[in-house]
């Protein structure tokens, strides 16, 4: 009985080398978070942000895994709802890095939730990188921030060079979101570099919050003012309504609007007629013959039948460098993966070639977009 219990605790400790064996050579799951908005005013764009990632997680699927030192890892993507505002994600964060541990965040999309979320990130020692994050502040919170796009600077550089150089426009004037981060860094830019060049900002006017749904007070001072083109670096969930209200009121303004207007739904919601030829800022051209940009295009228009815009290709973008983060970790934690995503060069992707400066920013250029008959087509490209 004794020699027969002796061969049974064997048996059970070869079985537990076994077991824990089996599950030391099975691969470890990576756990990627998500923060975007799944509901609320801009659930829309979140809609493009998990398209675009989808793309992604497609592709890992049919592969197996993420291919790390010759061994395919499983990745989980965790997406987390932060209905667009600070509170959210920050919330959000804190359960994605405490809950899930995930080792790195991709989103949110606005520079005021990022800002909200960033610390927490920071102070935790997990990466995260914003998408559509373009105020200067993003990347400055500390050394495990990035983005993914161009910053607020460069953009409204891009939108005062075309208003002025390709417009010829002497005068402008600004409808702006004192309330958001995003909104009121393009108008400081755009205004330092219109009037750098030249031309004169005749009148800025500016509302408080998403909620605002009267911009008749406003656009009246503008009419007033008469500029040649009217500036508004708002969300693409307030512009249709102010492009309607100004046009309504008489205002003849060429719009020009930042790259949140990067969506169709802006010429469907407003009317095609209200906002053809106005022009927008974009982190890339479904036009540019850029292999990867076609490659990025055919597949998002198969599967979604429609033409990916900045917060799809941004997000998948984004997912990339948050993967090959992984992929040249010397350590697959946080700071590994912030030290490689770091040291990232030269790196192709479908909107160009991305090399990180010293804040974490990305060094990439700009398109200029106008609708056509409700349509954004390809008008120019602005490099750093």
């Amino acid at each position: 009985m004794k020699r027969l219990l002796c061969m049974l605790v064997a048996v059970a400790m070869m079985l537990s080398l076994f077991g824990c064996s089996q599950s030391s050579n099975t691969a470890q799951e990576i756990k990627i978070g998500v923060v975007c908005p799944v509901s609320g005013q801009s659930a829309i764009a979140g809609e493009y942000i998990k398209n675009g990632i989808s793309l992604i997680t497609d592709e890992l699927e049919k592969n197996g895994g993420l291919e790390v030192k010759g061994k395919k890892i499983p990745v989980k993507v965790i997406v987390e709802d932060n209905e667009a505002t600070p509170e959210k994600t920050a919330n959000a964060y804190r359960k994605l890095i405490d809950q899930d541990k995930v080792v790195a965040i991709v989103g949110p999309d606005m520079s005021k939730c990022i800002l909200a979320g960033g610390p927490i990130a920071q102070s935790s020692k997990v990466p995260a990188i914003g998408t559509f994050t373009t105020n200067e502040k993003v990347t400055q919170v500390g050394d495990f921030l990035f983005r993914a796009c161009f910053i607020d600077p460069f953009q409204g550089k891009v939108a005062a060079k075309y208003a002025r150089g390709s417009l010829n426009a002497n005068t402008a004037a600004i409808l702006y979101n004192n309330a958001d981060d995003y909104s009121k860094g393009l108008m400081e830019n755009f205004k330092k570099v219109f009037e750098e060049m030249g031309g004169k900002v005749v009148e800025i006017q500016a509302y408080g919050g998403s909620d605002v749904k009267d911009y008749n007070v406003q656009l009246a001072k503008i009419k007033a003012a008469n500029p040649e083109v009217l500036f508004m670096p708002n969300l693409f969930s307030e512009v249709p309504l102010q492009a309607k209200q100004a046009r309504e009121m008489g205002i003849t303004a060429k719009f020009i609007g930042g790259d949140s207007w990067d969506s169709p739904d802006v010429p469907k919601i407003a009317g095609k007629d209200i906002v053809e030829g106005a022009a927008f800022i974009s982190a890339f051209s479904p036009e540019d013959p850029n292999p990867l940009t076609k490659d990025f295009v055919t597949k998002y228009k198969a599967k979604f039948n429609v033409n990916p815009n900045s917060n799809a290709v941004l997000a998948y973008e984004a997912m990339k460098i948050v993967l090959k983060g992984v992929q040249d970790a010397e350590k697959i934690d946080g700071q590994g993966v912030r030290d490689a995503m770091a040291k990232i060069k030269d790196f192709q992707l479908p909107s160009g070639t991305v090399t990180f400066d010293e804040n974490r920013n990305p060094i990439k250029g700009a398109v200029v977009m106008a609708y056509k008959d409700g349509v954004p087509v390809y008008v120019t490209s602005i490099n750093p």
